[in-house]
């Protein structure tokens, strides 16, 4: 089964950073997107099938809570897994993502064991 995966962070280098720390998991994926904010993560969606979504929270245009709801409304992409990655600790901006849809969160910094940690279940789930 392909397993195809967005990386969307307004960052370059940080999604150089998320992108490598993803293909040092054991987790294999056919294909790993990259977009610059949510308009453009739509846009690749609408043009490829995605899995999963790790996305930052704070970007200008569409943000990551704003991204989230837009796939989580749609009834095309509401079963995509999204992952947060953000700089953000406030608890009421992770609860606000996590009743918007959000399977989990990243902190930044994080780890390649970080990222798979987070990703284990969720592909587990999909694997049922």
């Amino acid at each position: 089964m392909p397993l195809n995966i967005l990386i969307v962070d307004d960052s370059s280098t940080l999604r150089k950073i998320i992108r490598r720390c993803v293909t040092q998991t054991e987790i294999k994926f056919d294909n790993i997107y990259e977009a610059q904010d949510g308009e453009e993560a739509l846009g690749l969606m609408g043009q490829n099938p995605i899995d999963i979504v790790l996305s930052d929270i704070n970007m200008p245009k569409m943000n990551g809570i704003e991204l989230l709801t837009a796939i989580k409304g749609d009834a095309k992409w509401k079963d995509t897994a999204v992952l947060m990655i953000t700089t953000e600790a406030r608890a009421e901006t992770v609860l606000d993502a996590a009743q918007k849809g959000a399977v989990g969160y990243i902190k930044k910094p994080f780890t390649p064991s970080e990222i798979q940690d987070q990703l284990m279940p969720v592909l587990k789930g999909r694997a049922q």
